[in-house]
């Protein structure tokens, strides 16, 4: 396995990051990981997912930057980005509640079978 490839559980888990932010940001999940740059309230929605995928999963930036069809660099950017903008009560106190939400998310599974 390369290094930034993703497991079985870190492609959900940045799924999981994805539509979070999405959701709080109120932009399209796709839009987040479009090929082009998009508007700045996407760009910004896709820097605070790869800064929450790498923080909260403890994905490499590397396997982050997969996920979000980037390189490497761009997603350590994104990271020092978003913490500059921590200094904003507003925008850390967001962050935190996203973060304790994708914290408290149970482990991927196998699913749950209601037939058996």
């Amino acid at each position: 396995m390369k290094h930034a490839d993703l497991t079985e559980f870190d492609a959900p888990r940045a799924r999981l990051v994805r539509e979070a932010v999405a959701y709080a940001f109120n932009v399209s999940p796709d839009e987040m990981i479009a090929p082009t740059r998009r508007s700045s309230s996407v760009a910004l929605a896709r820097q605070v997912a790869m800064y929450l995928t790498h923080v909260a999963f403890e994905l490499s930036l590397s396997q982050v930057a997969v996920f979000f069809g980037r390189d490497r660099t761009t997603a350590s950017h994104a990271c020092h980005v978003v913490e500059d903008r921590r200094d904003d009560p507003e925008f850390d106190a967001c962050l935190d509640r996203l973060e304790g939400f994708l914290r408290a998310a149970p482990e991927p599974g196998p699913g749950l079978d209601f037939h058996a």
